[in-house]
């Protein structure tokens, strides 16, 4: 079941990144802010509906937990605007692992720290070297754009 849960995380980061490369050229036609609000309007709806199909029972009670934990809807609202005006300067990939970084950085210091109610799993030398590495791949793949930037023909357009 793991290998299955770490398989679709791989599948949802592939959607993230197709996000941002469709909301970083949305944004450059409509604005990073009605960009955003497409995106969460969009996604609230689906989500409602998932939620009036599969959970029902969860409908009503949505509200009936602690208000701290409501806070988690905020914060797509940074990464959004973040990721419309991002991809549009340094590209998809690097904008990409760049948010992969932080998110890395962010989680160890929740696993370490048992932060948010989650269970506490310590840092090791082992996790110090995967955000190396993820900082290095950072800085390569950052080096490659400054020096394979062209115009490209977008067959969305």
């Amino acid at each position: 079941m793991n290998i299955l849960m770490i398989i679709l995380a791989v599948v949802g980061g592939a959607f993230l990144s197709m996000q941002a490369a469709i909301n970083g050229k949305l944004g450059s036609n409509v604005g990073v802010f009605r960009s955003a609000f497409l995106t969460f309007s969009v996604g609230a709806l689906v989500t409602a509906l998932l939620i009036f199909f599969f959970e029902p029972k969860h409908a009503v009670t949505l509200l009936d937990v602690p208000k701290w934990q409501l806070l988690g809807a905020l914060c797509g609202v940074p990464y959004i605007v973040i990721m419309v005006l991002a991809v549009q300067r340094i590209g998809a990939a690097v904008a990409t692992v760049a948010v992969i970084f932080g998110q890395l950085a962010m989680s160890m210091l929740i696993d370490n720290f048992g932060w948010l109610g989650n269970e506490a799993i310590h840092f090791s030398g082992t996790r110090l070297g995967a955000v190396v590495c993820l900082g290095i791949a950072l800085f390569f793949i950052y080096s490659s754009n400054k020096a394979n930037a062209k115009p490209v023909e977008n067959i969305a357009n």
